[in-house]
This record gives structure tokens, sequence and C-alpha cells, in this order.
């Protein structure tokens, strides 16, 4: 949020403590507009503030102006090889606290650029603070004097908007949710729900090469065809992070899945170890690909603006429907030709399938798209299921095999662990037909013919 500031404006009491500190940033301010604040306090330390989780990194001093090499790295995703300096604007700076002493926004005061001295707009950068604590904020600056800047960001499109505007809107999302998780994924922290930065960022990336595939007709093909090279590489790096994740959490739910037949925790924990190494060399596959100018370079082409052609100006009520019928086309067809007795592969490939019409649905305007895309979203979920259990029996059999073929209680573990996930293939596969039923009624899908 931003917000015009008079000459005598000063802010508010927000119930917060002052920053004393000499904030850096790139010449354009890319660390402020992503919400990330990074400063040198009087004793030389450096403070990098990340935002929406609350997450401050502290790092000795480094000589004055001397960014440490370890936040240097958690924002590079934001600078993409952009200087650091100092920000000559910022007059004084706020956080303002909850009540259990965390951060809610970092207010700033700042001047008008390069005469440090006339205060011309204040700048909210959201950490912790929901939407009412944002609200309360505003209103607060508000009542101090301060005018809300209507161009301090621009709005979302909307569903009368051009074809091209909702097609770049989808795209700033994907690479959004590659930028905010790519400093915790450096970190390898894990999220307050559970959710991790790897799979959002694997999230990101698999949605914005579905987008450039469906609605290529609207863009340059020497644009998109590159990027979707690079974001493939790029997804291979996340997906052997991610899948391990995927396993290692499911490993201890398998287990524990009939407390009436325990399995052995010994033989658990070997697994689980077994998987930890391979973990860990995965992520430093990722810390790789994360550091390599191929990836600042991927990030710099994706965060301008796309390469559009076709009929990007007419609405999109027109034309998104239409783009969004192939993938719909190769659902269908893939799906209806399912049976149980097809192997685990042709049912990940419905899974792909319905993944990427599920993407395509949430960005046509309308009602009727958005319902579709949520019963889609029910099948792909079964889908999902099979998948990793068909996935993890496969693999608590390989590591068995490949820690000690002679361990009869490594091999009886693995065997039961296989079992009962061979039992949830079959039950996702007895559950498909039903929710496939719903995703194919009449009232939900004319809208596609």
């Amino acid at each position: 949020m931003r917000f015009v500031v008079g000459d005598g404006f000063t802010l508010p009491d927000l119930d917060g403590r002052d920053v004393d500190a000499t904030f850096h940033d790139t010449p354009d301010g890319a660390l402020a507009r992503a919400g990330v604040s990074l400063r040198q306090h009087r004793d030389g330390t450096w403070t990098l503030l990340l935002p929406r989780r609350g997450r401050e990194l502290h790092s000795q001093a480094a000589g004055a102006g001397v960014v440490p090499p370890d936040l240097l790295d958690a924002v590079t995703a934001f600078r993409r090889g952009a200087d650091l300096g100092a920000v000559r604007t910022v007059r004084s700076a706020v956080h303002v606290s909850s009540a259990a002493g965390g951060v809610l926004a970092e207010v700033r005061l700042l001047s008008e650029r390069g005469t440090g001295r006339r205060p011309r707009r204040v700048e909210v950068l959201p950490v912790d603070g929901t939407p009412e604590d944002l609200a309360r904020i505003a209103g607060a600056l508000t009542a101090a004097g301060a005018v809300p800047d209507p161009d301090g960001a621009a709005p979302p499109p909307e569903p009368d908007d051009s074809a091209g505007a909702v097609l770049t809107e989808a795209l700033r999302d994907g690479v959004g949710r590659i930028l905010r998780h790519d400093a915790f994924a450096r970190l390898r922290e894990t999220m307050p729900n559970g959710d991790t930065p790897v799979h959002q960022m694997r999230v990101g990336t698999r949605r914005l090469r579905s987008d450039l595939q469906t609605f290529q007709a609207l863009l340059d093909p020497a644009w998109s065809r590159p990027l979707r090279a690079e974001l493939g590489r790029l997804a291979g790096a996340l997906g052997g992070a991610r899948d391990i994740e995927v396993m290692r959490a499911r490993l201890h739910v398998t287990a524990a899945a009939d407390p009436l037949v325990a399995v052995d925790a010994e033989s658990v924990g070997r697994i689980d170890a077994a998987l930890a190494g391979r973990q860990e060399t995965a992520l430093s596959a990722l810390d790789e690909a994360l550091r390599s100018p191929r990836y600042v370079q991927l990030l710099d082409a994706l965060t301008r603006p796309p390469r559009l052609v076709g009929r990007h100006g007419a609405p999109a009520g027109r034309v998104l429907p239409g783009l969004v019928r192939k993938p719909w086309r190769q659902l269908v067809a893939g799906a209806d030709a399912l049976t149980p007795e097809l192997p685990d592969d042709d049912w990940h490939e419905v899974r792909k399938l319905a993944k990427r019409a599920r993407y395509a649905f949430s960005w046509v305007p309308g009602p009727e798209a958005a319902v579709l895309a949520k019963r889609v979203a029910k099948a792909q979920k079964v889908l999902g299921e099979h998948q990793d259990a068909a996935t993890a029996a496969d693999t608590w059999l390989f590591v068995a095999r490949f820690l000690d073929r002679g361990d009869h209680r490594l091999a009886v573990t693995a065997g039961r662990l296989f079992e009962r996930e061979r039992a949830a293939v079959t039950r996702a596969r007895a559950a498909f037909p039903a929710v496939w039923a719903a995703v194919c009624e009449e009232n939900t899908t004319a809208w596609l013919k």
C-alpha cells in the first residue's frame, strides 16, 4: 500500500517500534516493491525482513554498506544482479507490532527522491499482518492526513478486460509464487502450515509452463518457447527435492495407518534416514540451480511484460473459453479411457491432464469455469493420491533392497508398507468414477461446447 502525504506529515502512533537503521535497496526499489526490508544498524549489524512470515535474518557487520553474503544470497530473486545501495529517501520507519510481539507490517515515511528532506509518500510493507491489520494501519494513516495512492499497485484484471490482460496476470501470479518462496527455499524452511517453499515454487513453475502452453496462441513463440524450456529445467530441480519431501511425509503416515498391526519402528527409521540422504543430495542440486546465472536470467525474462500476439486485445470472455477447450478434450479422452486394469503410468498421465485443465479454467472469467475448476480439482486430488501411493509402494521396496537384502525385519516392514500403499491405489481407482461423473455433468460443462 502507498499513500501520498504533505510537507508537515508525521507518522501517527502505530503501536510499534522505531527502526533506526540505513535501508538498502536496488536503484529501482525492487526489494521494497516485494515487501522486503534490508537494513544496516548503527552498530554495523544487518537485518533482513522477509514478507508474509515475519522472518528476520541477522548477520554481523561486514563493513559500512557491505551486505553480508548470506543476506545477499537470500535476496537474489528480488535484485537479480542489480547493485544494492543505501536508500536515501527513507526518513523514518516503524515496525507495527502484534500482541505476541511479531511484526505486522513495516511502515516507511519517504522523502522526495534525491532531496532527503520533504516527506512525499508512505509505504506499508506487509509482513504477518492480516487484511484487518492492514486496514487498521491504513485507517490510522488516512486519519493523520495520508491520501491513498491509486497508482501504488496495479489492480488485477477484471472479467471484462482483454485476454492479454488476463494472461499477463496469470503469468504474474506464477512468477510471484516463485519469487515469494525463493529465499525460504534457500533457507530450507518449512512453512507454519506444514507446507514447504519447494512445493510452492514447484507449483508456480508448473502453472507457468501450463499457462504458456494453453495460451500459446496469444504469445510470441520466440518468447514463450525458450521460457518453457528453462522452466522445465527449474521444474526438474524442484521436483527432485519435492518428490522426496512427499515420500518422507507419507512414510510416517503409512506406517501409522493401522495401529493394530504395527510395523517395525527401527526399520521405518532406516528407510527415512536413507530418504533423508537422498533429499540432501536433491536440495544441493536445487541450491546449485537457484544460484546459476540461468535462473536469474529466467526470472528477468518472466518479470518483463509478455510478448502478446493474436487476439490478445479482444475480451477475455470471448477468447479464453476457446483456448481451454483443447486441454479439456484431452482430459476427457484420457479419463474416459481409464479402467482398473490399466498401468499406474496411464493414471498418472490423466492426473497431469487434469492439472493442466484446472490451471486453464482458473483464468477463464465467469462462475461456470470456476465451478468446473473446483470439480476437476477434486478429481485431481483422487488421482494425486493414486500417484503418491503408487510411487511410495515402489519406493519402499527399492529402498529396502538398497539398504540390506538380508535384513528380514526390514523386508517385512517394506512389504507391509507396500501392501498398504497398493490398497490405497485400489481405493483411489474405485473412487475416481464418481468424482469424474460429477465433473462431466451437463450443467457444469455446457459453456465449453
